[in-house]
């Protein structure tokens, strides 16, 4: 029996998880913002003074 994902044409190619980075606000109480921001741009124009703005991957701690 063949498995649909490699029968199926519309299924999804495959993401190397490594690559899903996210920007994020480190806010000063030491906690992310709790939303997600398209560009370092847009999350540097959001964050207060006191908060860095920064990039992390939700799936895995990949930089080891």
């Amino acid at each position: 029996m063949k498995s649909a994902a490699k029968t199926d044409p519309d299924s999804s190619p495959w993401e190397d998880p490594r690559e899903d980075i996210q920007i994020g606000v480190l806010m000063a109480n030491g906690r992310l913002a709790p939303r997600h921001f398209t560009s370092l741009e847009e999350a540097a124009a959001w964050a207060q003074p006191g908060e860095e703005v920064v990039q992390y991957n939700t799936i895995c701690e990949c930089d080891r």
